[in-house]
């Protein structure tokens, strides 16, 4: 009986550092360079972000429910870039989802566009989504709470690492891993396969009418592009998690996490002709606004 006393006791008392050491980038070669990268990465991101942001709203025309999803993308973006902890990133592959499926129904079913996706679905859509991410962000930190920590408190990381903080546990951590596990399907895997799903559907359209909707395919170009830089290199890390030394795999999580968010608004200005139109409108806008009025004597 006292040794089942014990043995509880031993398996209720948690040791709970008063805080963690985040090590950063230590030990990695030539890293007053790489800041200067990521400084200039995470300027152009703001500066990109807020222009995507502020011509959606400036510009009537762009107020469609595809381009709510644009502005909430470029808004995570800008968030997200200057905030890591809590960055929420799986915001992200939830507003690709919803643009995949905006240009299924506008090339698949384009007399249906109208009905089907409206503002109150999209808006619907993305408060789902912040909400979805913000519980398993909760769930996350509840379950982090209930691990004991009695050797390092070192995070070899940049910011506080969800698997690096788990890791660090002395106790059974087996729920945590196989939650983790559980949120990556939900919120990555499958996000994936639902715009892959999509993509093949309106490849499979295209192909078999090329001539009337070779202009609707390259409206889909920028966000393929977009899909593929999110979720590439967070593919890359997951697939070779295992192989990759601590440095490399820092240096990948930053550049997965600073990247995307600066190569979404030049996408989107470079690929998407009705940014580009607008942009162009707003400048002539502004320029006869700045053009003097000559009066008649």
């Amino acid at each position: 009986m006292e040794l089942f006393n014990s043995d509880l006791e031993r398996n209720i008392t948690f040791v709970r550092p008063p805080y963690f050491i985040i090590s950063g980038f230590t030990g990695i070669p030539n890293m007053k360079y790489y800041y200067v990268i990521l400084f200039i990465v995470y300027i152009v991101s703001v500066l990109g972000n807020t222009a995507v942001m502020v011509i959606i709203c400036l510009d009537h025309t762009l107020r469609t429910p595809n381009y709510v999803a644009v502005f909430n993308l470029a808004f995570a973006d800008l968030f997200g870039s200057s905030a890591v902890v809590p960055k929420l990133p799986f915001n992200a592959p939830f507003n690709l989802v919803a643009l995949s499926y905006d240009r299924l129904i506008a090339i698949i079913f384009p007399l249906h566009y109208q009905v089907k996706v409206t503002h109150k679905f999209m808006f619907s859509l993305i408060a789902v989504s912040w909400l979805f991410v913000i519980t398993v962000t909760l769930i996350s930190v509840d379950l982090l709470t209930r691990l004991s920590y009695c050797e390092s408190v070192v995070i070899n990381s940049y910011f506080c690492d969800y698997d690096f903080i788990q890791d660090l546990a002395c106790n059974d951590n087996a729920l945590n891993v196989v939650t983790d596990h559980l949120i990556s399907v939900l919120t990555l895997w499958l996000p994936l396969l639902f715009i892959l799903c999509c993509y093949s559907h309106i490849g499979y359209t295209v192909l078999a009418a090329v001539r009337e909707r070779v202009k609707a395919f390259k409206t889909c170009t920028s966000h393929l592009s977009l899909v593929a830089i999110y979720f590439l290199p967070v593919m890359f890390t997951f697939a070779l998690n295992e192989y990759i030394d601590a440095n490399t795999r820092l240096i990948n999580m930053c550049l997965t996490t600073v990247f995307p968010p600066m190569l979404n608004p030049i996408i989107y200005v470079l690929q998407t002709q009705e940014i580009q139109v607008s942009v162009k409108r707003l400048l002539k806008i502004k320029k006869q606004s700045k053009t003097p009025v000559k009066c008649k004597i």
